[in-house]
C-alpha cells in the first residue's frame, strides 16, 4: 500500500514516485499547495475508502502524518 500511496502523491504533485520519501511535504515539493493538497485528500479518501476530518487534514505536513491517520483508519500500509 506505501507504493500506492507514493504512486497517488505522485500524479497529484507532479513528481516522480522516487522522489517522494516519509518526509515529502509542502516544504520540499513545489506543487504541493493547498489546491493540490486537497485534490490529494478527495483521491486518498476515495483510494483507501475512508474520510478524513478536518484536524487530520490540517495536521499533515508531510507524508508520514499521511500515513500516520491512514493506519489510524485502519488502511494497512506495509512498509
Amino acid at each position: 500500500m506505501t507504493k500506492k500511496l507514493y504512486k497517488i502523491i505522485s500524479e497529484v504533485m507532479s513528481v516522480p514516485a522516487s522522489m517522494i520519501t516519509d518526509q515529502s511535504g509542502p516544504e520540499n515539493i513545489e506543487n504541493w499547495d493547498s489546491f493540490h493538497g486537497l485534490v490529494l485528500v478527495e483521491k486518498l479518501e476515495n483510494e483507501f475508502n475512508v474520510k478524513f476530518t478536518l484536524d487530520e487534514v490540517i495536521d499533515v505536513k508531510k507524508v508520514a502524518d499521511i500515513k500516520r491517520h491512514l493506519k489510524n483508519h485502519k488502511v494497512i500500509l506495509d512498509e
